[in-house]
């Protein structure tokens, strides 16, 4: 209760300030489309201290089937041919808006280029979104008519188990919208390859696990999404959404291993399967005021309660005596309650705009679990609470956004109850060089929850006097990040060079201890002192013929990261990471090859690499019309690698192949149809519950 009412008086202090009666220097609606039309002509971006403002000319909308087309030719941005979504060629979590409200990615799909008066590309999203999304993308539309639009697309393997499929329609009449949208997509690969290695000393003695195992594995994940629209302009917006995730996952896997322990070997066979499934509904109300001409309030509420199923069997044996090694069996059933409440104001200044703001999450999980520790019921709870303030403006060739924010984190759990609160400010300077040169600082510093994995205590077995459990005692990390950007643009090139410095508090790292309990080692979580990451990133398009007959995307990161763990050891790993994107489009033609070159990344106790690429797509459009043929992994299957480093208790290693994948071939259809247009309202604030809570 009182941290409520400490909320309340801090919203009431700042809605109290932002009052101030100043004239108004923000742009009109009619000034806005005049200086639109100027950019068009003039220039394709436009760069500011947190985000660059794209515009198309004739020839893109024209070849543009829907919005989604315009993105994929952003600098930054890509076609991910395995999701079929649009995602940033710097990795990350990327965040999509239609006016501000959060869209899927068939909302994107359903604007018509004709519709697209810009897009908002922020590489440093502002403090509503920032703990959400390393990227956001605002697409700007024009005014709502009475119309509707639908469409649908499948893409699909023709030798193995791989579907990608949706549809979706929008309809509106004068101030109200309607839409309905279904998303599919299935995996099943029945030839996985797995070769795993454990090798460490136990009491004195030295043992050797080398498996190799052979997974059917797959999942299918639908999602149905039905919302309603009523946009009154210059008055309120209300937008209520309900939408259903049904997602199932299973891994069914036999194998053999070479087991030593010394001079003795033994021969092993096993078997390992797992699985999860949940249906997840969830509504998300949405409702924004004007209050005069300066000030606007909004309020987001988003809520969901379900049930989660979770599964896990494992066997290992010798041969031929059939005496077991291990038996492992995981039956986790949780009930998961999830809200996210927020509330915001935004108030326009001579010299600029206030934004504030103040946002509460709850997830509530009860458990139901039958281990290897044997049978519990226990209950977690984990609160977030977060006030925040930011005042942006410009003044001559100056830019800038400073903002500040608290933060409360509140984890409580059968074991141990973390509660901290975190001043997390934040500031981005912009200066304009020349026209199409800028040069950007940002520094911030917040708080990261563990994930609820890693807060666990639930315990599965990985392989002989080998387990892996969560650590209900983890602390929240602290990370303060830092960059200094480049940017350069003209009719070929669109180059970004970032010099970035991320230090980390408290580090959230995984590794392995003896454990006295199951009597081997244990795989778990520890707060470890800190981890600084810092290179230099250099991101971009290159047009040789100034259009996009051929374009040319890179991404170039030289890396060195560290992390000292709680008992003083120094873990250190270089990386050049790297992707590549080459394309081109003629007439109703198109064509993307995307590649990199795996690097290993340090995640805890381990190496791991990141995916492998190596795609190819060719595309024609006719009309409304669109069919493509591709392959994927050519030549190779995807492959993921993991090794331990030298400072680890067990030297583990690891390689996986998905041999389904290996020079798969698809072909996909799809159509797109729209008459008039849809209502899309400035949504000022986006938010999502917490997934589903599995092991």
């Amino acid at each position: 209760m009182k941290k409520l009412i400490c909320s309340i008086l801090f919203l009431a202090g700042v809605f109290v300030f932002s009052q101030e009666n100043v004239k108004n220097d923000t742009i009109s609606q009619a000034d806005t489309q005049e200086i639109q039309e100027v950019i068009i002509k003039s220039q394709r971006k436009k760069q500011f201290a947190d985000k660059a403002v794209y515009t198309f000319d004739k020839e893109a909308l024209e070849k543009a089937r829907y919005a989604k087309d315009l993105l994929r030719t952003l600098p930054e941005l890509q076609l991910d041919p395995v999701s079929n979504t649009i995602t940033s060629t710097k990795g990350g979590t990327s965040l999509f808006l239609i006016n501000g409200v959060e869209a899927t990615d068939l909302q994107i799909r359903s604007i018509p280029p004709s519709e697209v008066v810009k897009v908002e590309y922020y590489d440093i999203p502002p403090a509503r979104w920032a703990s959400r999304a390393d990227m956001v993308v605002n697409i700007i539309t024009k005014s709502n008519e009475t119309g509707y639009v639908f469409g649908t697309d499948l893409m699909s393997g023709l030798t193995t188990g791989f579907i990608n499929g949706s549809a979706y329609a929008n309809f509106t009449k004068g101030k109200n919208n309607f839409g309905l949208e279904y998303s599919l997509n299935l995996r099943d690969y029945d030839n996985r390859k797995v070769r795993s290695i454990y090798d460490y000393d136990l009491n004195g003695e030295h043992y050797r696990s080398e498996e190799n195992r052979k997974d059917h594995f797959g999942y299918t994940a639908q999602n149905i999404a039905l919302r309603y629209t009523r946009l009154v302009p210059d008055n309120y917006a209300f937008q209520a959404k309900l939408t259903t995730d049904i997602f199932s996952r299973f891994s069914k896997g036999t194998g053999e291993s070479i087991f030593t322990k010394d001079s003795s070997v033994e021969e092993h066979e096993m078997f390992k399967n797992n699985g999860s499934n949940y249906v997840i509904p969830k509504l998300d109300l949405y409702y924004s005021k004007k209050i005069g001409a300066k000030d606007e309030l909004s309020l987001n509420l988003v809520g969901s309660h379900y049930k989660t199923n979770t599964t896990e069997s494992a066997r290992e044996w010798i041969v031929p005596s059939g005496i077991s090694v291990y038996d492992n069996e995981m039956i986790l059933k949780t009930e998961q309650t999830n809200f996210v409440g927020e509330l915001a104001h935004t108030h326009d200044f001579k010299a600029g705009k206030l934004s504030s703001g103040y946002r509460v999450s709850s997830t509530a999980i009860s458990n139901d679990l039958n281990n290897l520790a044997g049978y519990s019921q226990y209950k977690v709870h984990y609160l977030e609470q977060y006030f925040y303030s930011e005042f942006s403006g410009k003044a001559d060739k100056f830019s800038y956004r400073i903002g500040a924010g608290l933060t409360n984190i509140h984890n409580k759990s059968a074991e141990n109850t973390f509660d901290e609160w975190s001043f997390t400010p934040k500031v981005i300077l912009g200066y304009q060089l020349k026209s199409n040169q800028s040069l950007r600082f940002t520094s911030s510093y917040s708080p990261t929850s563990p994930w609820s994995s890693a807060l666990s205590s639930n315990v599965v077995q990985l392989a002989p006097n080998i387990v892996q459990k969560g650590n209900p005692f983890l602390k929240s990390q602290q990370n303060f990040s830092n960059n200094l950007i480049y940017s350069f643009n003209n009719k070929k090139f669109d180059f970004n060079a970032a010099l970035f410095y991320r230090y980390t508090d408290r580090v959230i790292n995984q590794y392995y201890i003896l454990d006295d309990t199951f009597g081997g080692y244990a795989l778990t979580y520890e707060n470890g002192k800190n981890a600084q990451r810092y290179g230099v990133q250099l991101t971009g398009s290159y047009k040789p013929f100034g259009s996009n007959v051929l374009v040319l995307k890179a991404v170039l990161t030289p890396t060195s990261e560290t992390l000292r763990t709680s008992k003083g050891a120094l873990i250190r790993n270089d990386y050049f990471a790297n992707n590549f994107v080459v394309s081109s489009e003629y007439k109703s033609f198109s064509i993307q090859y995307m590649f990199n070159m795996p690097v290993y990344t340090l995640n805890g106790a381990f190496l791991n690499t990141n995916e492998n690429q190596n795609h190819i797509f060719a595309s024609y459009k006719l009309n409304s019309w669109s069919f493509t043929a591709g392959m994927y992994w050519l030549g190779m299957p995807s492959e993921y690698k993991t090794k331990s480093l030298p400072e680890s208790l067990v030297d583990y290693n690891t390689h996986t192949r998905i041999m389904n994948n290996k020079s798969m071939f698809v072909l996909g259809v799809s159509f797109d149809f729209s008459k008039g247009k849809k209502t899309e309202i400035q949504r000022k604030l986006n938010n999502d519950t917490a997934p589903a809570a599995t092991f």
